[in-house]
Formats: structure tokens, C-alpha cells, sequence
């Protein structure tokens, strides 16, 4: 599988513009997927995760304005993004720049310029995935936090199954960090110079499952999937009790043989992947209730760990609120507060039902919506007790709101949605009753603002 090649997206409602366009790029040694609307446009985009999206303002569902608005808002990553016109205006290219598209093509095409352009977008997109991949050491390389015999333990253990194959189960509350102890057994594995693909399985639709774990070839053209995406490194399936039957089987199938088929395809697929998985649900209980494959479960579990609520290693909560501190400093430009002296008691005994997903929540509301370097004792059992918006008691204005209007919204919608997650114990499900949203829309809105599931 060579991963060095480009991925275009071509989007264009004209048939002779879209083969012309894919075969100078082809000629050129790209990979190229064609789509004749929106609504083609938005599924490839999903599957085939290109390095370049060529999109064409007029076409017969939705304008490429309207497509790339939508884009913007739902991908933080987004790559970049060509607009093209045989309409071209200075104001349809002033609104497509505004709105953060790389550059405007006008229609007939100059095939010099097309190449051209496409030369330096995907120059632009390299140095976007090299900052990108910056920030994402900056992830990786975070270790779990705490000092305890707990944490000490669980480090120790996956210290010694990183040097071996077996497929690891973590089992825990929601909230305790599995993800992190996950990428900390890959970063000491021989994986760790491979991708770590982290899925949240609850999200994945039925419907879309196959295609997004198996990938999908069509008309020629290869759609990779998590597995292929994963290849040399470690794919985490979060809350794999989320998954759906058909899914398991072709699962099963996969881990058994190390091999498997893309949708719509007819040659075996094989790739180097070590798969991990983690539940907050007992799956023992869930293969007896006929909804979780027994093989599978067997399968993925052949070591189980346990990873210890927060309330069982409360010693280790003053380091992770200093953690956490520095995090949100360093990642999201936030003021520096600190957590006084009676605050760290406080929480040292605090239940901390939503564990240290819960405890990060925390730290992130009172450093967006408080004021002042101090985080006194008064403000944190506020912040505990009651809603979001109760912290506006101080007289001075919060900080997040001297943000544009889009990254106050942000920050708020962010700590509002992750409150209502720790309060309905991580279920998507009563997320969207409790706070009145579709649950298609809410996963977005959820992935848009990089909330973990």
C-alpha cells in the first residue's frame, strides 16, 4: 500500500471535465476520485480523505459555497480547497477566499495553471499535516498522569505486553482514560512509528460501517479504510460494544486470516495492524444476550486490563489538575489559572463520577469562564454544583468573551456539550434527548469540536 501518492477529489457536475481533469492528474501520478455532486462529494470525502478537493461552485443539489461553508465548519483539518467556476466573478471569488478555499479557477481551464495549482496546494497541504502532526506529538507523547501505585501498575503492565502481539481489552468506567493508556502501550510497542487510528464505534453508522473499516473500490478507484489506514501501526476500537453484527463477522474474519476484502472488491486486502479495543459495558454480559459475537469477544480478548476509576487513586488528582492547567495553557492559548491549596482537598475527595474525563471538563470550564490566576475553593464547588452558565456571578466579564463571536461559540458549545456528556454518563443517546439535538447533527457537532465519544 503506498501511501505517498496525492488523493484528489474531483467535484464537477460536468462528465467531460471530470474524466479530462482525472486523467492529467492520473498522468501525473495522482489518486483521483470523481464526484458529480454534493451529495457523491460528501461520501467520497469521507472515505477516500483527500489531500486536495477540486469543487466546482455550480452543480444541480447544493453550490460548492454552500458545500464548502458546510466543510468548514465540520473539519478543523479540512485540506485544501479549489473552487471552480465557468461563472467566475470577483464576488464568487472573494467569498470562496473568505470563507477559506486555497485558490479560484475559472472555466475554460488553463491545464498549466490547473497543475500548477495543484502543485502548491498540495505543498500547502504537506506543511498543514506536518504542523498538524506537530500538535498530534504533542498528544502522543503524553504518558497517563499520576505518580500512584495504581497508576504505577497499569504503566508497568502495559510496559511488558507492548513487547508482544496479544490483542489487548481494556475494560473501565467511562471517562478513566482508556484512549491514553492505549496510545501509551502503542508508543512502546514496534508499532509505535506507525499510525495510532483511534475509533469511536458508537459513532460509525450501520450502514456506513463496511466501507468505513474495509474501504470500498469502485469504478478502479481505492478507498482506504481504518484497517488499511491503520497498516504498520494500531487501531484503538472505542467501545467496541457499539458495534453492529454484520460488522463483527467481517471483523472476525479480518483478525483471523490478517487479510480482508473492500467493499466491492475481489482481491485480499493484507495488512500489519495490532487491534485494541475497550468497553465500559460488561461484554460477557452482551455475548449472552446474543448482541456481541462470542468469537470476536474472545478473540480481542485475549488479555483483559483494567484501568482503576479516579476515585480509587484520588492521590494522583492535584498532578493531573497541574496537567490539565498546562494543557489547556499550551493547546487552546488559555489564560494560566492555578487551583488553590483548599480547591486540590476539595477535589482530592470529590466521587468524580465522570473520572478523568470528568476532571479535565473541570478544568477547562474554569479557565474559559472564570476570572483571576486563582481558582479558590468557592468557584470549583460552583462549577460542580450547578449549570454552566452559573459561573457568570462574578462582576468582571469572562475571558472567553473577548474571543470573535465563532470561538467564544466554540468554546462555549464545547464545555456545555462535554458537561451534559459527564452528566448522562458518556450516553450519546441521552446526550442528544438531554440537550435536544438529532443524533446524525450531534455526532458532527461533536467531531467539529474534537469532543472524545
Amino acid at each position: 500500500m503506498n501511501t505517498n501518492i496525492s488523493r484528489i477529489l474531483v467535484v464537477d457536475d460536468e462528465p467531460d471535465i471530470r474524466r479530462l481533469v482525472c486523467e492529467i492528474l492520473e498522468d501525473e501520478g495522482y489518486q483521483v476520485a470523481m464526484a458529480e455532486n454534493a451529495s457523491e462529494a460528501r461520501e467520497l470525502k469521507k472515505i477516500n480523505d483527500p489531500n486536495l478537493i477540486l469543487l466546482d461552485i455550480w452543480m444541480p443539489d447544493s453550490d460548492g459555497i454552500t458545500l464548502l461553508k458546510e466543510w468548514v465548519v465540520e473539519d478543523e483539518a479540512l485540506c485544501p480547497v479549489v473552487m471552480m467556476s465557468g461563472h467566475g466573478s470577483v464576488e464568487a471569488a472573494v467569498e470562496a477566499t473568505r470563507l477559506g478555499a486555497y485558490d479560484f479557477l475559472e472555466k475554460p481551464l488553463s491545464l498549466a495553471k490547473l497543475l500548477l495549482i495543484v502543485e502548491r496546494a498540495l505543498e500547502a497541504s504537506n506543511l498543514q499535516k506536518e504542523n498538524a502532526g506537530l500538535k498530534q506529538q504533542l498528544i502522543t507523547d503524553i504518558e497517563p498522569v499520576g505518580k500512584s501505585a495504581a497508576v504505577a501498575r497499569t504503566k508497568d503492565q502495559l510496559k511488558r505486553l507492548a513487547q508482544h502481539e496479544a490483542r489487548v481489552l481494556f475494560v473501565g468506567e467511562a471517562g478513566v482514560g482508556k484512549e491514553m493508556y492505549a496510545r501509551y502501550l502503542h508508543n512502546n510497542s514496534a508499532h509505535r512509528h506507525g499510525p495510532f487510528i483511534d475509533v469511536a464505534v458508537g459513532s460509525i453508522s450501520p450502514e456506513n460501517s463496511a466501507v468505513e473499516f474495509f474501504g470500498k473500490e469502485d469504478t478502479g478507484k481505492i478507498y482506504p479504510g481504518l484497517l488499511e489506514r491503520a497498516h504498520n501501526g494500531t487501531l484503538f476500537l472505542g467501545e467496541i460494544g457499539g458495534m453492529d453484527k454484520e460488522t463483527q463477522l467481517r471483523l472476525l474474519s479480518a483478525l483471523e486470516s490478517s487479510s480482508f476484502l473492500r467493499v466491492g472488491g475481489s482481491q485480499a486486502v493484507r495488512v500489519d495492524v495490532r487491534v485494541v479495543a475497550s468497553t465500559r459495558i460488561a461484554l460477557d454480559e452482551e455475548v449472552k444476550a446474543g448482541r456481541f459475537r462470542q468469537d470476536l469477544y474472545y478473540l480481542l480478548n485475549e488479555v483483559t486490563l483494567e484501568i482503576p476509576p479516579l476515585r480509587e487513586h484520588s492521590e494522583d488528582v492535584p498532578a493531573l489538575l497541574s496537567f490539565y492547567v498546562d494543557y489547556f495553557v499550551n493547546q487552546d492559548k488559555l489564560p494560566f489559572r492555578r487551583f488553590s491549596i483548599a480547591a486540590q482537598n476539595f477535589l482530592r475527595n470529590y466521587s468524580w463520577r465522570g473520572n478523568i474525563r470528568e476532571l479535565k471538563n473541570l478544568v477547562q470550564r474554569l479557565m474559559i469562564l472564570g476570572v483571576g490566576e486563582d481558582i479558590e475553593l468557592e468557584e470549583v464547588k460552583l462549577a460542580l454544583g450547578s449549570v454552566v452558565s452559573d459561573v457568570y456571578t462574578s462582576s468582571s466579564v469572562p475571558e472567553f468573551f473577548n474571543l470573535p463571536l465563532k470561538e467564544a461559540r466554540d468554546h462555549f458549545e464545547k464545555a456545555y456539550l462535554e458537561y451534559h456528556f459527564e452528566k448522562n454518563g458518556g450516553s450519546v443517546a441521552k446526550l442528544a434527548a438531554a440537550v435536544g439535538m438529532e443524533r446524525t447533527h450531534l455526532y458532527r457537532k461533536l467531531h467539529s469540536l474534537n469532543i472524545k465519544l
